[in-house]
């Protein structure tokens, strides 16, 4: 038990965190902002996998324990931390009430273990990042094998999650379809802490009317979208490229696309657009001031991958106005339903896409991007982490 008057320390372990990466790596950035300027007896400890192992203090409700790790062969820039040696002095420096595993390779059965050693009554949490059972295995598999081999090896890593947190007092998720899932499956009990969106940073005052003047490009009525996302066939890159030729014709006119970001299908990008002279790419954008300023100069966003969590570049979008082509299943369709702001994508076909996409541009957008921005409004990472903090607390009762 903690003394009297040391704080409730909570302590983040996650090999997901990269320093280029994208959602989890913004969930973290913005939890430590969130605990650097708290008013509470309470301390939040992140343990960040890096090059060499040393103690960063920001606050004194915020540290960072940069802990030599593993790096992963290639151009990837995880690290792995998967060694008792690595866990245990972190967990006996601290005697945190609350441990959160963001990862489910390995690390969970290895923080458990250290865990019951050195911090007994800790309460073991996971945040529910990636739902890798159905994205990573089962739908993969069964593209290239069939659907009965992706369904069996999809049950096989859903048994081998429920091995890795075994004992954990539960799993914190962003969506309500994978939250039932999760439940079906025998999980841990399951916690839905939404996540947020910096609604200051990305709203419609960051249009940019030369901008949106160069992808117009002289014609008022030219279609507009920006692609901020993994160029893979999760994200949907290939159904948007194969669209690009249908809804010229339909259109009557090339629509112009931002693409920004990088992934396995760069090449074609890269090719596209030199093929497409209303086709750009932006390169990787770093700036979240950049971000905003594409997501608000634009007509509409695109949300077609199917296996998101939680979505934050969807909200961002949103946020910045524009209504949605979302997904048949996951967060994207929970975002576009429940806000009234966009179309559900019927087919994974680029027909079916170019349709869904000329359905909603010639639909009361108006109406469309003030609900989108209505909606995005009720999320805050303010809101996340407090609700979090309190599901903490509950549970170390």
């Amino acid at each position: 038990m903690a003394e009297q008057n040391s704080p409730f320390t909570i302590v983040d372990f996650n090999n997901f965190w990269s320093p280029s990466g994208g959602g989890v790596r913004r969930y973290h950035l913005q939890k430590m902002a969130f605990y650097e300027r708290i008013q509470e007896n309470v301390l939040s400890v992140f343990v960040m996998p890096d090059a060499k192992t040393w103690t960063e203090k920001k606050s004194d409700t915020l540290i960072i324990e940069h802990v030599n790790a593993y790096r992963f062969p290639g151009n990837w820039e995880y690290r792995f931390i998967w060694k008792k040696s690595q866990i245990r002095p972190i967990l006996e420096k601290y005697r945190p009430q609350v441990i959160e595993v963001g990862s489910p390779y390995l690390l969970p059965t290895v923080v458990r273990k250290v865990a019951r050693k050195v911090v007994p009554n800790a309460k073991l949490l996971s945040f529910w990042h990636a739902d890798f059972p159905v994205t990573y295995v089962g739908r993969p598999v069964a593209n290239k094998f069939g659907k009965a081999l992706g369904k069996f090896c999809e049950s096989a890593a859903f048994f081998y999650a429920r091995r890795e947190f075994h004992r954990f007092d539960g799993i914190q998720v962003s969506c309500h379809e994978v939250l039932e899932r999760l439940e079906k499956r025998h999980l841990p009990k399951s916690h839905w802490i939404p996540l947020g969106c910096d609604i200051q940073q990305f709203n419609t005052t960051k249009r940019d009317e030369a901008l949106v003047a160069k992808l117009k490009d002289g014609d008022p009525n030219r279609l507009t979208i920006f692609f901020p996302h993994r160029f893979c066939e999760e994200k949907g890159i290939e159904l948007l490229l194969g669209a690009y030729d249908i809804l010229t014709q339909k259109l009557g006119t090339e629509p112009a696309i931002v693409f920004a970001g990088t992934g396995p299908y760069l090449p074609r990008v890269e090719t596209a657009v030199k093929e497409h002279p209303h086709m750009h790419y932006a390169g990787f954008i770093k700036s979240a001031d950049e971000m905003a300023r594409h997501y608000a100069s634009v007509d509409l966003g695109l949300a077609l991958s199917g296996w998101e969590t939680f979505g934050l570049s969807i909200l961002e979008s949103m946020a910045s106005g524009n209504a949605q082509v979302g997904a048949a299943t996951g967060a994207a369709f929970e975002h576009v339903t429940e806000s009234k702001a966009g179309t559900i994508l019927k087919e994974r076909t680029p027909q079916a896409l170019a349709d869904a996409i000329i359905e909603l541009y010639q639909s009361d957008m108006k109406r469309m991007k003030e609900n989108a921005r209505t909606y995005a409004e009720k999320f805050s990472w303010n809101d996340c982490f407090k609700r979090q903090l309190q599901l903490y607390r509950d549970l170390a009762v």
